[in-house]
This record gives C-alpha cells, sequence and structure tokens, in this order.
C-alpha cells in the first residue's frame, strides 16, 4: 500500500537535521499545523500527514474495525515512520493524537527521541481522585448528540472547543473542518477519543516530553496537565497564555515558542 498517497503525507523544511511528526485531532487534518509549521521548518524536517478517515487521506482505506480503538490511529503513525525510514523523532501530537504518541513509542520506541503532548487528556472522563473535566452523563449526551446530527453538533461544540469568542473566525474554521469529515467516519473517532483511557500508558513513556497546557481549556483542564507531566517521569509541564483546546491555531507563536525552546534544550 501506497502510504504516502493513503495518509495524505507531506514533508518540508530541512532535510538534515531532526524529523518532527505533528500528528492531528479529532475532526481535524494537517491543515490545522499550517501557522505552526513554517516556524518549526525552518530549523527542522517537518513530516504532516492525514489520518486515514481524516482531511486528503483515502477513505477507502478506512474501516470500523482498525479505527475504533486507538491502536488503529498508532499504526497510521508508524506506518507513516516506516515509510520515511524515522529513528529518533520528535513526536508533536494534538489532544487525542498525544496518548496515541504515547502507544506509537512505546510499541516502536526506536523511532521516538521526544515527545511533545499538545492539550492532552488520557481520559475525558472523571474518576475518583480524577479530573478529565466531563462525567460519564456528560460523555454519553455528547455522543448522543453527535449522533443524531453531526452537522448541527458540530456547529454547536466547535466554538466551544476552540474558546476565543472575540475571535469567531477560529470556531468557524474549527466548525467547517468538523463539516468536512464524513459523519460516519466522525461518530467512530468520537467515540474511539473521548470514550478512551490511556492513563496506565503513561508511565512507560520513557523519552523526555513536553507537556503542553492552556490557561484555560474547557476540554483538557488544568489538572489534566498537572495529571499527565506527574505521570510521565521527567516530564515538563508548559502552560500557554491561551485560551481553548487549539493553540495551534490561537497561539501560533507561543504555541511553536514552546516546543522550540524544548528541543533547543533537550538538544544541548
Amino acid at each position: 500500500m501506497d502510504i504516502r498517497h493513503r495518509n495524505n503525507v507531506s514533508v518540508i523544511g530541512r532535510h538534515d537535521g531532526p524529523t518532527l511528526v505533528l500528528a492531528h485531532g479529532f475532526g481535524c487534518d494537517q491543515n490545522m499545523w499550517r501557522l505552526v509549521a513554517p516556524a518549526l521548518a525552518e530549523r527542522f524536517r517537518v513530516v504532516l500527514f492525514d489520518y486515514v478517515g481524516a482531511g486528503q487521506s483515502d477513505l477507502s482505506a478506512w474501516t470500523a474495525e482498525r479505527y475504533s480503538s486507538l491502536d488503529g490511529y498508532a499504526e497510521d503513525v508508524l506506518d507513516v515512520c516506516r515509510e520515511l525510514d524515522l529513528r529518533d523523532a520528535v513526536f508533536v501530537g494534538h489532544s487525542v493524537s498525544a496518548m496515541v504518541g504515547v502507544l506509537a513509542a512505546a510499541r516502536e520506541p526506536e523511532r521516538f527521541g521526544r515527545l511533545v503532548l499538545l492539550t492532552p487528556s488520557p481520559c475525558y472522563i472523571d474518576d475518583d481522585g480524577y479530573r478529565g473535566g466531563f462525567s460519564k452523563e456528560d460523555i454519553d449526551e455528547l455522543l448522543e448528540s453527535l449522533e443524531a446530527n453531526y452537522l448541527g453538533w458540530s456547529g454547536a461544540m466547535a466554538p466551544v472547543i476552540m474558546g476565543n469568542p472575540d475571535r469567531p473566525e477560529l470556531g468557524e474554521e474549527l466548525t467547517n473542518s468538523f463539516c468536512r469529515t464524513d459523519p460516519d467516519i466522525a461518530r467512530v473517532f468520537a467515540r474511539t477519543t473521548f470514550l478512551s483511557d490511556s492513563r496506565e500508558d503513561l508511565a512507560s513513556v520513557a523519552v523526555p516530553t513536553l507537556v503542553v497546557e492552556c490557561a484555560e481549556d474547557v476540554i483538557a483542564p488544568r489538572e489534566v496537565g498537572t495529571y499527565v507531566h506527574a505521570a510521565i517521569p521527567g516530564s515538563r509541564l508548559v502552560t500557554l497564555d491561551a485560551t481553548g483546546h487549539c493553540p495551534q491555531l490561537s497561539a501560533p507563536g507561543a504555541t511553536a515558542e514552546a516546543i522550540l525552546a524544548f528541543l533547543e534544550d533537550e538538544g544541548r
């Protein structure tokens, strides 16, 4: 199978330096990195891709069986890494892709030298001693609404996820991104995302890791960033002076600076 075509892989930036792999979150595609990628590409080789079912990927390769768990998305990441023969790469995962990166690194650790987890959440549902930000009833209601009327759900939820109500164009962009996703594929990815629990996987991370959170994020509140940081030995936590769940769009300069500072420090 042509992985480059299947996952719409593109490579930009310096081809003689370390490689960064940028992975998008639910309802998005690689276009969500467009404001951050140029700054990173000035110093690194940057790999962008779409998960199967997203963006310009080959939709015919999508199956509910494979993508009903985060393992299927981790396999997409590893397929791209194998295709490009990546070793010691930096994986930058947004939202649910942060946990996808944790899973991929555990399977083939030689391919990953560092992780950047951007607004991560290992579990969205509150539990004893753990605040994920949602009750089980909240998530059930969210999924029921999504399954009943995906386009309506997208129009209502995307601006909430994005935050920054004073910049409505950001919420509109995320709404449009959600609406471009096939509803059947989105329903499966949503259940995979919001019902996942990767908390036990965090202890397996054995590479330098940066956890990036926003000062205000309704999807991944500050308690989640604190939890992820505490669960990954030796990790670094950075709190951006930004709101919403997608700082690569709402605060691209600060996001790029946090990533570059981490890579510079770890490269010394």
